[in-house]
């Protein structure tokens, strides 16, 4: 029976509510052969997270998945989304983008990358509706940022590390911030507002979908990673969030729990940092 999946006109007519707000995505690409089976896990136990520790009103989140009452993450419906999470927002509004699923690369024509190449995010029908690409998630959801509002994305998909086109990626080992500027000095920036994205993996870097941190339920390793770091210490650092990530994918991996996941192609998965400007990374993070 063919998947009837949900318009975005649906979409469009959400509410937009002040303060906390966020968008959930995770693409299971079900009966095809590239299947994730930790990302429906990961949208529940982010959306778990966001309501029990950081308060998020469970009205404010909006979830993209397959399976029960959740509209599918198409293109055209992420796309919805990412404008419904941005809409009429105004200071003191926090807003959160979360997307678990697969990410690809492809060559760079507006030589607005340093690599060459954009990144991009693949929604269910990608194979037919296409992929969305950085410069169109920073175009959505980056640019309308006003004075006073914060947006934080957190992206758990493959070559992930520059997905918002962000202005700087923090070096963990130096603790400096290095500039990403697009060579052709197109503007990446805000409308005054602040971004801040929590990627999965360096550009040209795999993440992956494993049970090896949990021992039996599948989820994406930096998810995992990200949300335990957060609840054992809860006055936890942005700067002490990447070093507990780190840590854990490198002692999974020095154990062999992950040596043929993470070692695919033999492209290592280590979290990035990445902002619209530079903040002092030993702030506490507060969603």
């Amino acid at each position: 029976m063919a998947v009837k999946y949900v318009q975005s006109e649906t979409i469009s007519s959400w509410e937009a509510p002040r303060g906390k707000r966020a968008l959930l995505c995770g693409v299971v690409y079900s009966k095809q052969k590239f299947r994730l089976k930790g990302t429906f896990n990961d949208v529940n136990n982010m959306r778990h997270f966001l309501v029990e520790h950081f308060k998020f009103p469970s009205s404010s989140i909006r979830i993209l998945t397959e399976g029960g009452p959740y509209f599918h993450p198409t293109k055209r419906n992420i796309q919805a989304g990412l404008k419904w999470l941005v809409k009429d927002c105004k200071a003191g509004d926090s807003l959160v983008f979360y997307f678990s699923g697969h990410g690809l690369r492809q060559p760079d024509f507006d030589n607005d990358e340093l690599d060459g190449f954009d990144e991009t995010i693949c929604p269910l029908d990608f194979k037919t509706a296409g992929v969305i690409l950085d410069n169109e998630i920073n175009d959505t959801i980056v640019r309308p940022l006003k004075p006073g509002v914060r947006l934080h994305a957190i992206v758990d998909s493959c070559h992930s590390g520059t997905i918002l086109d962000l202005s700087y990626i923090h070096n963990l080992k130096d603790k400096t911030w290095m500039n990403n500027y697009p060579p052709s000095n197109a503007y990446k920036g805000t409308s005054g507002g602040q971004a801040i994205c929590f990627s999965a993996c360096e550009d040209d870097q795999l993440a992956e979908d494993t049970s090896a941190f949990s021992g039996k339920q599948m989820s994406g390793a930096m998810t995992y990673t990200f949300i335990k770091a957060i609840l054992e210490n809860p006055e936890i650092t942005y700067e002490g969030i990447m070093i507990s990530m780190h840590t854990a994918i490198r002692q999974a991996r020095a154990t062999g729990c992950l040596l043929k996941r993470l070692f695919r192609r033999k492209i290592l998965q280590e979290p990035l940092l990445s902002a619209s400007e530079k903040f002092d990374i030993n702030s506490t993070i507060n969603l």
